[in-house]
């Protein structure tokens, strides 16, 4: 660190922005607990967005001002294309006074802060942790169909032990674990297979309190089954038919 602040505190928006993979954005966690800079830093992005999500922060235009608004868009003119170039797939018109462009560069960065990734529902991080996982590398941290390899490789990377099944006999062969990042805490993702398709079992310790009712969802293609038991949370995720992963629920509950 040095006097003026810390090399690191950049991580703190790219968190923030989503950018950080799982194994980053625990060691960024363990970084704050003791870096005063990246802690005050998380505190001043996360009171920004509060300030921009408040109720009575957006007004309605006045109606003048919508029918200028309209007025500009249809004499913007179009930007001519410059190929090969990256910028010139979004700076796609220019409005005929240069102000107005400011003002919706300003909107758009407002939007943009607004619908970060942090504010993700926990069925949508456990989606996107699955979808993340499935690139290349990023599946298992390690990878072995032996529970006995695979549980006590999580000792000292969590603050908790995860329970670790071998379902292969029931066609649903362990294929390792990783870890990962969800609803601001580290959790253990244990790798299952069904024939070709792979589900990921999120575990970490139970809320009470915010812990959601077991039960089923759907989201973006991928199903998803969730309970508690034994003081954990289980969140499997795989795109499965819906009966196969509750078998694969079933299945886990069921075996000791």
């Amino acid at each position: 660190m040095t006097p003026a602040g810390c090399d690191k505190v950049l991580l703190v928006q790219a968190e923030f922005d989503g950018e950080l993979d799982a194994a980053q954005a625990v060691a960024l966690a363990q970084h704050r607990e003791t870096c005063s800079v990246c802690t005050a830093a998380a505190a001043k992005l996360a009171r920004t967005r509060a300030l921009l999500r408040a109720p009575n922060l957006y007004q309605p235009a006045p109606e003048a001002l919508q029918t200028r608004v309209v007025e500009r868009l249809a004499t913007a003119r179009p930007l001519p294309p410059a190929p090969g170039t990256a910028v010139s797939r979004w700076r796609w018109w220019r409005p005929a006074v240069g102000g107005f462009g400011l003002g919706a560069a300003v909107a758009a960065g407002l939007a943009f802060l607004v619908l970060m990734p942090a504010q993700q529902s926990l069925l949508d991080q456990v989606v996107a942790g699955h979808i993340r996982a499935l690139q290349p590398g990023h599946l298992e941290d390690v990878a072995s169909s032996d529970r006995h390899t695979v549980k006590p490789w999580f000792d000292g990377r969590l603050d908790f032990a995860p329970p670790v099944k071998d379902l292969g006999a029931a066609g649903f062969p362990l294929k390792g674990g990783r870890l990962d990042y969800l609803g601001g805490r580290a959790v253990a993702a244990l790798v299952y297979q069904r024939d070709k398709h792979l589900i990921d079992l999120f575990v970490w310790p139970e809320k009470r309190a915010t812990t959601p009712t077991p039960g089923a969802a759907e989201q973006h293609g991928y199903n998803v089954v969730h309970w508690s038991a034994g003081g954990m949370a289980f969140w499997a995720v795989s795109d499965v038919e819906a009966a196969q992963l509750e078998d694969f629920a079933r299945t886990w509950r069921a075996m000791p």
